[in-house]
């Protein structure tokens, strides 16, 4: 056989000549396009958010469970360690690293829906506020990439105003998980942590509260408003008794990222879910979204549709240490009033009609 040499490799001239055509059609193949590349990186850059909420703890705990049985047992020793050295860390304050926030793959997240923020008027930094964020939906994407991540501008817009996000308590005990969260500037949904936050931590604080919580999002679900407000008081109590102004916003689109099952009032399948989320804290939601080779196929991630956050005017609120009931109740009657007019001004710009009603339980 009749080789062809360059340098120390030798080829048959038979094989070269099957190689060349390989190549020509590797060469002439078309290249992804720069859209293509785009809503492959936004695709998984929500794909990565979406299993570390969903996964990241668990798996942490799994594997610092399994460390234990190996000869690796000191990491989870250490781990241990640390984890009981840095137990209030999430109650005061957290520890957020700005570089994390800025990520630029929280850019693609925001574009894959997207997600935008609107500012309807200023908030000074000399004062503290706790932002009312509806709906809850499924999974809160608006509230986490306009208060989490800095891919909308929140910094921009409000200068000065430090935004916190709050979540589940038992979200900080996960390993890792917890780190992750604090990174970002999410906090515990509790009074002490947002009391330190709102008087220990200095002015220009913003705590965003998902109010309607776990029962809000077993009725989630496209073309229905329904928010769980009505009873819920505690964080105007915690706003007299900080001095803390109440915002309300709303998501506008939040509820059309998944398609849920819902189950009526009265079935036993809700009492479960009711149940569940009376013990652990948040409901188990029988939901369905994309999946990831194509749009009709279904999946875990949600679908892309446009998210609008509107932040709207604050409810100026007096310092009370002792609010009476009566003032707690005026007080929310204002917010309700606020978020309802902040709700009818602005649904027919982002994707509602003028007959759409914010319901109300």
């Amino acid at each position: 056989a009749v080789l062809f040499r360059t340098g120390c490799c030798a080829l048959p001239t038979g094989s070269r000549a099957s190689v060349q055509p390989v190549l020509r059609a590797l060469l002439a193949a078309p290249w992804p396009s720069q859209r293509a590349l785009r809503s492959w990186l936004q695709l998984l850059s929500v794909l990565q958010w979406v299993l570390s909420f969903l996964l990241l703890g668990i798996v942490s705990l799994l594997l610092l469970i399994y460390l234990v049985f190996t000869r690796f047992w000191p990491i989870s020793a250490l781990y241990l360690a640390w984890i009981i050295f840095d137990w209030d860390t999430p109650e005061k304050g957290g520890r957020r690293l700005p570089c994390l926030r800025q990520w630029c793959v929280w850019r693609h997240f925001r574009d894959y829906f997207p997600v935008k923020l609107v500012k309807t008027h200023d908030l000074s930094p000399s004062h503290n506020y706790i932002i009312g964020s509806h709906p809850h939906g499924i999974l809160c994407v608006g509230a986490f990439c306009n208060f989490v991540t800095g891919s909308t501008g929140f910094g921009e817009m409000f200068p000065g105003i430090r935004p916190f996000l709050t979540t589940l308590a038992g979200n900080f005990r996960l390993p890792v998980f917890r780190e992750y969260l604090m990174s970002g500037g999410l906090c515990p949904v509790t009074r002490r942590a947002i009391g330190y936050l709102l008087s220990k931590n200095g002015t220009g604080n913003a705590v965003a509260i998902v109010i309607g919580g776990a029962a809000e999002s077993l009725s989630c679900r496209p073309g229905v408003t329904t928010l769980i407000l009505k009873n819920r008081k505690g964080f105007v109590r915690m706003a007299l008794q900080h001095g803390a102004y109440l915002v309300p916003s709303f998501s506008f689109g939040e509820n059309d990222l998944f398609r849920q099952v819902v189950f009526e009032e009265g079935s036993w399948m809700r009492s479960i879910q009711r149940r569940f989320q009376k013990m652990m804290g948040f409901a188990p939601c029988v939901f369905y979204g994309r999946g990831l080779t194509s749009v009709r196929s279904r999946g875990f991630l949600p679908y892309a549709r446009p998210i609008t956050t509107v932040v709207g005017e604050p409810v100026t609120v007096p310092k009370i240490e002792e609010p009476s009931c009566e003032m707690v109740d005026m007080y929310h009657e204002m917010y309700v009033r606020s978020l309802l007019k902040l709700f009818n001004e602005n649904k027919t710009k982002y994707g509602l009609s003028e007959a759409d009603e914010l319901r109300i339980l």
